[in-house]
């Protein structure tokens, strides 16, 4: 029977600790308990539940826009702790900004045979927006929910919300 997936992105120390390299705010970091809510009801119904991560190498060509972030290995790589996958859940490192480019997660999808996703996490006008992009483009049923997105800049966020409602058909909630 197909289901549900929450794809968690990059919900990490660099992006959303006060200490990350990337830190995206305080408003970002309202965001968590939300997440951490959405997460243990996915648990519960024993829904899909994968976690997308930046897992940069040390000279990742995106330092040429951003400052060094999320390298593999690193502190500023891990997860929140709050936010810890469990085992069973998926890890899917990346380096770019769609959770698509270069992983298993389209894979993951069909053998979990998912037909609906719920993405939450950061940033929502970078990887959040092009990793729902890919969804769209794979003709998935996706449910975005503003309590469990953020970015560093809102002008940014908005449009990304909007973007995706419009044109990727998301269900901005």
């Amino acid at each position: 029977m197909p289901g549900k997936a929450l794809i968690i992105v990059d919900m990490l120390n660099d992006f959303l600790d006060r200490k990350g390299v990337l830190f995206c705010g305080e408003e970002a970091r309202a965001i968590i308990p939300f997440v951490q809510q959405r997460l243990q009801t996915f648990r519960e119904k024993h829904d899909a539940v994968i976690c997308l991560r930046d897992a940069h190498d040390e000279n990742d060509k995106e330092f040429e826009k951003f400052p060094p972030h999320c390298v593999a290995g690193t502190w500023g790589g891990d997860f929140l702790p709050e936010i810890k996958p469990l085992p069973g859940e998926w890890i899917i490192p990346k380096k770019r900004f769609s959770g698509f480019y270069g992983t298993d997660l389209e894979k993951i999808l069909n053998q979990a045979r998912i037909d609906q996703a719920e993405v939450v996490g950061v940033c929502t006008s970078i990887c959040v927006m092009d990793t729902v992009g890919g969804l769209a483009n794979r003709d998935y049923e996706i449910v975005v929910p503003v309590k469990g997105v953020a970015d560093f800049d809102r002008k940014m966020h908005d449009v990304a919300l909007q973007r995706m409602a419009r044109l990727y058909g998301a269900k901005v909630i």
